[in-house]
């Protein structure tokens, strides 16, 4: 059974025939004057623009290359700054969590968790996710196969939940590089709306000495590939200033080139779905 719509509130539905939504926001959580901005100048964008908004930051990166590498404040302080972002701004809020324990506490602030794809197949958290009743972001792994997502819905609604978004970020393609199957996309719509991760699958994971890497110029490039297939949403990480992000600046965009970017993917998804689908055997 598809998943055809997913609501979060009465002005967000999240479809793959419906305009599309941004998720967007920071990678984590650096500083509260950081974060605020990032937020801030999200907002007045996508106001600007028409397009509906999903702030999103992590509290956590528990998938780092380096043991030295910045992590974020954790779980209780990331939360009471979300929760200060949605209490400023009126946005509603995505984060992801990496642990079981972490679900309850996520659900009581947010209005989507996120499953990071490394941790996509694990069965406890997946459960313990699905079971808060929050719709639930779940990034596919960059090792399944697009086919393999059905395991992970399923999941979910054994746990009792179907509001289930399904997210591209790439798959791997030998050391240090990821490749995105547009086709693998396409397939997925059939499961429940898609969202595109425009930035992280600019990555090339393990590319630099201590981090990933990431090839940032060609983020309008991808994002508009991604777009011209008709998706529920986009996922944009973006940074005041990428190269001095703590966590991968290389695949952030500028927080300068938000307006003209978002603006190519309003026009592209405007055009795709004008037209409606194409009933081709």
């Amino acid at each position: 059974m598809t998943i055809s719509t997913v609501a979060i509130n009465p002005d967000i539905e999240f479809g793959n025939s419906r305009a599309f939504i941004l998720i967007g926001g920071m990678n984590v959580i650096e500083d509260h004057d950081t974060v605020f901005r990032v937020a801030e100048r999200f907002v007045e964008v996508t106001s600007a623009l028409g397009i509906p908004f999903v702030f999103k930051a992590s509290f956590d990166k528990a998938n780092r290359s380096s043991l030295g590498s910045f992590r974020g404040p954790g779980l209780d302080e990331g939360l009471r700054v979300l929760e200060e972002v949605k209490q400023r701004f009126g946005v509603p809020l995505l984060t992801d969590v990496h642990e079981p324990r972490q679900a309850a506490s996520a659900a009581e602030i947010v209005d989507i968790i996120q499953i990071p794809a490394f941790l996509a197949r694990q069965t406890d958290l997946v459960t313990s996710v699905a079971r808060t009743g929050v719709a639930i972001n779940i990034k596919k792994p960059q090792f399944l196969a697009p086919q393999e997502m059905l395991h992970i819905i399923e999941k979910c609604r054994a746990s009792g939940n179907e509001r289930i978004i399904l997210c591209e970020r790439g798959s791997s393609f030998g050391y240090n590089n990821l490749v995105v199957d547009m086709l693998g996309i396409d397939l997925m719509k059939g499961f429940a709306p898609v969202v595109f991760d425009a930035t992280h699958a600019l990555q090339r994971p393990g590319g630099r000495a201590d981090s990933a890497d990431g090839r940032r110029a060609q983020a309008a490039a991808l994002a508009r590939s991604g777009m011209a297939l008709g998706i529920a949403g986009l996922f944009l990480e973006a940074h005041p200033d990428p190269e001095a992000a703590k966590c991968d600046g290389p695949c952030a965009l500028p927080l300068d080139a938000l307006r003209p970017y978002l603006q190519q993917m309003l026009a592209i998804d405007s055009l795709v779905k004008s037209f409606g689908s194409l009933p081709i055997q």
